[in-house]
């Protein structure tokens, strides 16, 4: 091979590589505008809550907090064993908390009251509060929620 052969192929490969560097840069820039764009999609969280004494009014606190920084999250609250009060009618704290399950579910927040729970206390659905539902069993929609539908956990 010439030493003008050489140089040339040199040469091309060079300024091919430049431009192939110069072009990650613009593909890497183009899928961040994507994970800020429009085609993103909404974060999903659910709140495992099951001790309303100890948790229940951070738990609200973090959730407002969480949707007032990223206002498209999805956000579910699965409540059972001694988490499950501060959602009742009754509940000693209820001026505090009662606003607050209020506000929140406004805002779209599913608070989910497992049905075995209120079995074993003697609770009816009746004692609840209007923005409550019910499923079965919290702790298989807690893993439902996170190996089925993709759910982060966080637990307050």
């Amino acid at each position: 091979m010439s030493k003008l052969s050489r140089l040339l192929l040199t040469g091309g490969l060079a300024a091919s590589l430049s431009l192939g560097a110069a072009m990650v840069p613009a593909v890497a820039h183009a899928d961040e505008d994507n994970a800020t764009g429009s085609d993103q999609k909404a974060s999903k969280v659910v709140y495992h809550i099951n001790d309303a004494e100890s948790q229940a009014l951070a738990a609200l606190r973090n959730m407002r907090n969480h949707l007032d920084v990223a206002p498209d999250t999805e956000i579910v609250a699965i409540t059972h064993a001694d988490g499950i009060e501060f959602l009742m009618n009754d509940y000693e704290d209820a001026e505090t908390v009662g606003p607050l399950v209020a506000g929140l579910a406004s805002r779209g927040v599913r608070f989910e009251v497992c049905e075995i729970t209120i079995g074993r206390k003697d609770y009816d659905e009746s004692d609840f509060l209007l923005e409550a539902d019910f499923t079965p069993s919290g702790v298989v929609r807690l893993t439902d929620l996170q190996s089925k539908e993709g759910f982060a956990y966080i637990k307050p």
